[in-house]
């Protein structure tokens, strides 16, 4: 190898190191005490832009406390009392946070035809919608897509992975106005 490819490798090495950002972890390098697993006074660090999970007004603690999700049965886009439940948050949450809009996407499972699936996407992501505006939420913060199949969480054959595909997903964005 001559001297100048040498030279480029050594140049590129450089050039990747300086783009390490030391305080990504916060104050003190990783672990130091301003970083998510720091001492004291250590604050969480939001690496995602969703926000801090313990803050009620972000979108992690929307995901993670209240709820993101609801699944269905089987060939059903009817709602159960356990998705009725986790859909009362939701609309607690939208209601008191209104700068937030809604994509309301509805999935399914591998089993049917593609447009099959698409279309029972859509009627659950319509479920989904309709319960929202019956406790409150405007119907113009809100808008629905359907996935079908396409966009499995699992990808297997048994119905452990079929249960978590057969859901809709209700997805923040900033700006009530679509």
């Amino acid at each position: 190898m001559s001297l100048l490819p040498k030279a480029l490798l050594v140049v590129a090495a450089f050039g990747l190191a300086a783009c390490n950002n030391p305080d990504r972890f916060g104050a003190g390098g990783a672990g130091g005490a301003g970083g998510a697993g720091g001492g004291m006074g250590g604050g969480f660090v939001d690496t995602t832009g969703l926000g801090d999970p313990n803050d009620p007004r972000s979108i992690a603690y929307f995901n993670q406390r209240v709820g993101d999700r609801v699944l269905f049965p089987v060939d059903q886009h009817t709602l159960t009392e356990e998705g009725r439940q986790t859909l009362s948050g939701q609309a607690q949450w939208l209601m008191t946070n209104s700068s937030y809009a809604v994509i309301i996407e509805g999935h399914a499972d591998e089993q049917g035809t593609r447009e099959y699936n698409l279309s029972l996407g859509a009627r659950r992501a319509a479920s989904v919608q309709n319960y929202l505006i019956s406790q409150g939420v405007p119907a113009n913060r809100m808008r629905t897509v359907s996935y079908g199949k396409e966009r499995p969480i699992e990808v297997c054959s048994s119905e452990a992975c079929y249960a978590q595909n057969r859901r809709a997903v209700t997805v923040l964005s900033m700006g009530a106005g679509m």
